[in-house]
C-alpha cells in the first residue's frame, strides 16, 4: 500500500533547499569538470524554457544523480509512520534519507519531481526536456529511475544535449536551442587557439528559433541566453 504520509511544508521546504545544495555540488560532465555549478531555479510550476545566467557553464545535469554525503539512515529504518513503503518507493530512498529525518518526506520530493516533470511535459515537451539537461528539476534522475520510468524517454532524450555556457569539445552536429526567446541567444565556436569558426545569429537579426551546425574541429563551443541545446 503506497503512504500517504505528508510532512509539514516547513520540513519539505528545508529537505527541497538541501537537496538542491546537493545538486550544486555534485561531479560535472566529462570535459567541464573545472566550471562552477550554475544557480537553480526552486519552483514547483510548470518550467518554462528561459535563458539562465550569462555566464553559466556548459555541462548536463541530467546525468547527474545527487545523494545525501553524510550519514544515512539504513534501509530497515526505512518505515513510514502508517502504511507501508512500495518496492519501487524503497528502492528510491535506499542510500537518500539523512539520519533522523522522516523518510516520507523525501519520498515527497522525488513524487514532486514527478509531478512537476509530467505537468511541465504536457504543456511543453521542449521545456521539459530543458529543464531535465539544466538540472531544474530537483532529484529528477533517481525519481524517474525509479518512481516514474514513463518519463525516461524524457530524461534519455535530456541527456544528448547540454547547457548554454561553455561547452568544450562538442560533438559537431546541427543543434538547436530550447530557449522560448530565441532573440536573446547568441554563440560561436571556436576552434584552436581560439579562432572563431563560426557565430551567430548575423547581428541586428531576431530569429524565431535558433539552429547552429557545429564544425568539426570546435574546441569551445560558447553561447548566451539559449537555455539549453539539443541536438536536431
Amino acid at each position: 500500500m503506497r503512504t500517504t504520509t505528508r510532512r509539514p511544508l516547513a520540513s519539505v521546504l528545508v529537505l527541497g533547499t538541501a537537496l538542491l545544495a546537493l545538486s550544486a555540488c555534485g561531479s560535472s560532465d566529462d570535459g567541464d569538470k573545472d566550471d562552477s555549478a550554475a544557480g537553480r531555479p526552486a519552483a514547483s510550476a510548470p518550467v518554462s524554457a528561459s535563458p539562465s545566467g550569462p555566464k553559466a557553464p556548459a555541462r548536463n545535469e541530467a546525468a547527474k544523480e545527487a545523494k545525501p554525503s553524510g550519514p544515512v539512515e539504513s534501509d530497515d529504518k526505512l518505515k513510514p509512520a502508517t502504511g507501508s513503503f512500495t518496492k519501487k518507493e524503497k528502492e528510491y530512498l535506499s542510500g537518500r534519507v539523512p539520519e533522523n529525518m522522516d523518510p516520507a518526506a523525501v519520498l515527497q520530493t522525488g513524487q514532486e519531481a514527478c509531478d512537476r516533470l509530467k505537468l511541465t511535459a504536457s504543456h511543453d515537451k521542449d521545456a521539459a526536456v530543458g529543464a531535465l539537461i539544466a538540472g531544474e528539476i530537483p532529484d529528477a534522475v533517481a525519481a524517474v529511475g525509479r518512481l516514474c520510468p514513463e518519463q525516461q524517454p524524457l530524461l534519455d532524450r535530456a541527456r544528448q544535449g547540454f547547457t548554454e555556457g561553455t561547452k568544450k569539445n562538442p560533438s559537431p552536429g546541427t543543434y538547436r536551442a530550447l530557449t522560448a526567446d530565441a532573440s536573446t541567444c547568441t554563440w560561436q565556436a571556436l576552434g584552436a587557439g581560439g579562432k572563431s569558426l563560426a557565430s551567430g545569429p548575423p547581428q541586428g537579426t531576431k530569429p524565431e528559433k535558433v539552429t547552429v551546425d557545429i564544425p568539426a574541429g570546435t574546441e569551445k563551443f560558447v553561447s548566451q541566453g539559449c537555455y539549453a541545446w539539443l541536438p536536431a
